[in-house]
């Protein structure tokens, strides 16, 4: 099913699943005829009540590449706006949140459903192993993982879900053309306990191959400084190439 973004309510399309909540998988894409299909494939693989793919405007091939999705819908092009959009169409009562370079392992929902068992918590992400060898990359994951437990900061390549009642209280994610990730959790973190989970969550290596270990991740911690210090995000967003 291929549409345009809008606001709407639909009948649960999802089979009813003994002891999990129903969980909606969210993909915002742009140009990822690559690594759609393939990042749509293992999303079924770990049973999700639908998967939605959000396209901010693609010049290539993935709206048809993604045609293994519940709905593939369009939407303005950027992440919170397209993620915005995909939890707009969504029916279940938890939200995930997937990059397109990312996948999960079977039995990551029931942790999810099993996580969110307990009413204080309102969300949470997962831990990740980006696939590729080194010591850079595995020190990368311990870093990634220990700002969730300090200081409860999720960023979007680590699986965020949530509850799909405080998602809409707090407005969804905020319409900014870059680190809507972080803004959201700023805000998230204050409704309830946010958990970490094992998973792992897969993620590709491209960016820091593409870019360099060192220069990529200096070049976010820059830009998350700048934020900290009050500079617009959508400013920054011109520093920050390929923004989805």
């Amino acid at each position: 099913m291929v549409g345009l973004c809008t606001l709407r309510v639909l009948v649960p399309p999802y089979t009813i699943r003994p002891g999990r909540m129903s969980i909606s998988i969210i993909i915002p894409t742009l140009n990822e005829a690559s690594t759609i299909a393939d990042t749509v494939a293992k999303a079924r693989a770990i049973d999700p009540d639908e998967i939605i793919v959000v396209d901010g405007g693609s010049t290539d091939d993935t709206v048809a590449q993604a045609a293994g999705a519940d709905q593939v819908l369009i939407g303005p092009r950027g992440r919170a706006a397209q993620q915005n959009c995909g939890a707009a169409a969504a029916t279940g009562e938890v939200m995930l949140f997937l990059h397109a370079d990312c996948w999960l392992e079977p039995g990551s929902l029931t942790a999810v459903s099993k996580a969110l068992s307990d009413e204080h918590c309102v969300g949470g992400c997962f831990r990740q192993r980006i696939e590729a060898e080194g010591r850079r990359y595995r020190w990368l994951e311990w870093g990634n993982a220990h700002r969730v437990q300090w200081w409860q900061l999720a960023y979007g390549d680590q699986g965020i879900f949530v509850r799909r009642s405080v998602f809409e209280r707090l407005g969804g994610f905020p319409p900014l053309a870059l680190m809507e990730d972080l803004f959201f959790m700023k805000r998230l973190r204050r409704e309830g306990r946010f958990a970490l989970l094992d998973g792992p969550l897969h993620v590709s290596a491209r960016r820091w191959q593409q870019q360099g270990v060192v220069r990529q991740t200096a070049r976010n911690w820059f830009l998350t400084g700048l934020a900290q210090l009050g500079v617009s995000p959508d400013r920054l967003a011109r520093l920050y190439p390929l923004v989805r």
